[in-house]
């Protein structure tokens, strides 16, 4: 008996290891673009859930940022049911500004997914991001100066959220849809897009490289997350034994300068970047030069003014505790 193509077993390969530790019963969600990669997951899901006594669905998700999206994400949704992934429905959303287009998008994706896992009561949604996507995730998370957890890249599994193919290669995922229709974003290979143009720039590195580039910073990533998480661990620590009363009653935390100030830097960076977060800045335009600006309000003192952090979010020092400052300006 003759079996699947190469590309074909090994996605399944990938999608079977992701579903061995979920309930049997259980639904997984696939989110499906209706590009190569999701496209590639969601049928190996069709084929591996059942098998594993799992059931699989799929959520395809309208930006409406594009021409003809709204009819493209149906025939998306048809596409998955006629493989037999139940539920299969499109979810339109409307994107933002917050933090740029890239970052708008993202969270209103993962907010229409979140959204969709909760309706249907999922155990899991699967992404489609390949070894490639983890690639340009670490280079842009070192451009960028955010430190480990940025350059850690995307983890395989988070909360509800699972990444089958974070192993493979683009190239090998691509090459498991022949048989299946699939959709080129344009978003992908326009220069207007960070993500796209070091996505342009891979060939070129890996070549320079001479091979190995992909796996390396995969490696990279695997070996930075353990220690991220170790460090996150200590900085969640931190961020509660300096977290104050507020003596004005507001709704945000408040932090004691001085028992941040006395504090390891690797863990205070952390503590003033997850509460820049709570604060409500969008975690695609915060960067390393924004926590900078805040420490120097902790190990920098002298009296300076607000810092001004992206959509309009300001941090102030007043009688040695940080805060969030809603002053009109």
């Amino acid at each position: 008996m003759v079996g699947p193509p190469p590309a074909v077993a090994a996605v399944r390969v990938a999608v079977r290891a992701a579903l061995r530790d979920l309930p049997t019963g259980s639904l997984v969600l696939v989110a499906c673009s209706g590009g190569p990669d999701s496209v590639a997951l969601a049928a190996a899901t069709a084929f591996e859930a059942p098998r594993a006594g799992r059931s699989a669905g799929l959520v395809t998700v309208d930006h409406a940022l594009q021409p003809g999206s709204a009819e493209r994400a149906a025939e998306v949704a048809t596409w998955g049911t006629k493989l037999g992934l139940e539920p299969s429905v499109a979810v339109r959303v409307s994107v933002g500004t917050g933090g740029g287009p890239e970052a708008a998008a993202r969270h209103a994706r993962y907010a229409a997914l979140d959204a969709a896992a909760a309706a249907h009561g999922a155990a899991a949604v699967l992404l489609g991001h390949t070894a490639d996507d983890q690639a340009e995730t670490v280079l842009l998370g070192l451009a960028r100066g955010s430190g480990a957890r940025s350059a850690a890249g995307m983890a395989p599994v988070r909360g509800v959220y699972r990444r089958p193919l974070l192993g493979l290669p683009r190239a090998l995922v691509h090459e498991a849809v022949e048989e299946h229709p699939v959709w080129h974003d344009p978003h992908n290979v326009d220069p207007a897009y960070a993500r796209s143009r070091v996505r342009a720039l891979l060939p070129a590195l890996e070549e320079a490289a001479g091979g190995g580039l992909l796996a390396g910073l995969a490696r990279s990533a695997t070996l930075l997350r353990a220690d991220a998480d170790l460090l996150d661990d200590l900085a969640a620590d931190l961020l509660d034994r300096a977290t104050v009363p507020d003596p004005a009653g507001g709704v945000h935390r408040v932090l004691d300068a001085r028992i941040l100030a006395a504090a390891h830097p690797a863990l205070r960076g952390r503590v003033l970047h997850r509460w820049a977060l709570e604060l409500g800045v969008p975690a695609g335009s915060l960067a390393s030069a924004h926590v900078d600006a805040v420490d120097a309000l902790v190990t920098r003192w002298r009296g300076q003014g607000p810092v001004h952090l992206p959509t309009g979010i300001r941090i102030a020092r007043v009688r040695g505790a940080l805060r969030r400052d809603d002053r009109l300006p």
